[in-house]
């Protein structure tokens, strides 16, 4: 059955990665899976402790909420995340930058989702880039060295920027989410996978971001994968990637471009080299246009890549 299990999440997450955001499920699917969840739950769930309540931030001020009480199994979902409330000093760009940063590290509702030895991601790069890159939230590397895209999917990130002619210094990267999703742990305590971020959480991060695009003032942004364009443009203004990709959109004044995330062009790999190709022309397709738009140069070998 764990096998099982696990053949239908990679699937699941497959066609997340590709843009679907929903799938067909017949009765007798359905039934098979209440059976399965049925039989794993206990009896009955031990009662959760007492957590302090969430506390509204001052308008205006640098404060930080108090945790908002994580769901546990047995217990009332958590109430929604209010987004924060605070106010960047005056100064250069590097100072404002740093002030932020020290707001988001030291946000105690940020603090309270990442586990023991974890550290909350806050972006990193080029204060005068061009281009910003936005991801969905941090992974397991991530989580672990405090800064967004350096793992696998963050390797093949730094490919794709150096094929434009820059670097990764050169631009800036972040993500919509400043902790990794919370997941139930092994008995050793270490998380297995990943999953989406909610509208609650992505609401709650969001004016972090924003912050860090008003500092930086990219000339263009980058969406990387569903979930990261979601957390931008709305959670319910599209459904898959593919209507939303290859074209520009308007995020607080500033261009936005929607493509995959990385992660989908490795996963896509395994499919073959037609396959990859095919994606990562696509992807490549996007970055063209950005680098378009950002007053880059392009050479005939650059519009050529992965034409074969």
């Amino acid at each position: 059955m764990r096998s099982v299990i696990e053949a239908i999440t990679d699937e699941l997450r497959r066609r997340k990665a590709a843009g679907e955001k929903t799938v067909e499920v017949s009765d007798e699917g359905l039934d098979a899976l209440r059976r399965v969840v049925e039989a794993r739950q206990p009896a009955a769930a031990a009662p959760a402790s007492a957590e302090a309540p969430e506390s509204r931030p001052a308008a205006g001020a640098a404060t930080h909420a108090a945790p908002a009480p994580r769901h546990r199994a047995g217990a009332a979902p958590a109430p929604a995340l209010r987004p924060p409330e605070f106010t960047l000093p005056e100064g250069d760009k590097a100072a404002r930058w740093q002030a932020l940063r020290e707001i988001v590290l030291g946000n105690a509702v940020c603090k309270a989702h990442v586990r023991p030895g974890k550290k909350v991601v806050f972006g990193v790069g080029n204060l005068d880039a061009r281009i910003m890159f936005v991801g969905e939230a941090p992974g397991a590397d991530e989580e672990v060295q405090g800064e967004p895209f350096v793992g696998p999917a963050g390797q093949l990130l730094n490919r794709m920027i150096k094929a434009t002619g820059l670097e990764r210094g050169d631009v800036y990267i972040g993500n919509v989410m400043n902790w990794r999703p919370e997941l139930p742990p092994r008995a050793d305590g270490a998380q297995v996978g990943n999953r989406e971020p909610n509208a609650d959480e992505m609401a709650f991060c969001l004016p972090f971001l924003i912050g860090q695009i008003e500092i930086v003032s990219p000339a263009v942004v980058v969406a990387l994968g569903a979930t990261a364009a979601r957390g931008l443009l709305g959670a319910h203004t599209f459904r898959s990637l593919g209507e939303v990709r290859g074209r520009w959109h308007d995020f607080n004044g500033r261009p936005l471009r929607v493509t995959y995330h990385p992660s989908y062009l490795l996963r896509k790999e395994q499919d073959g080299p037609v396959q990859s190709n095919r994606a990562k022309r696509a992807a490549w397709e996007d970055f063209l246009a950005v680098m378009e738009r950002a007053g880059m140069p392009i050479s005939d070998k650059q519009r050529n890549y992965f034409l074969r």
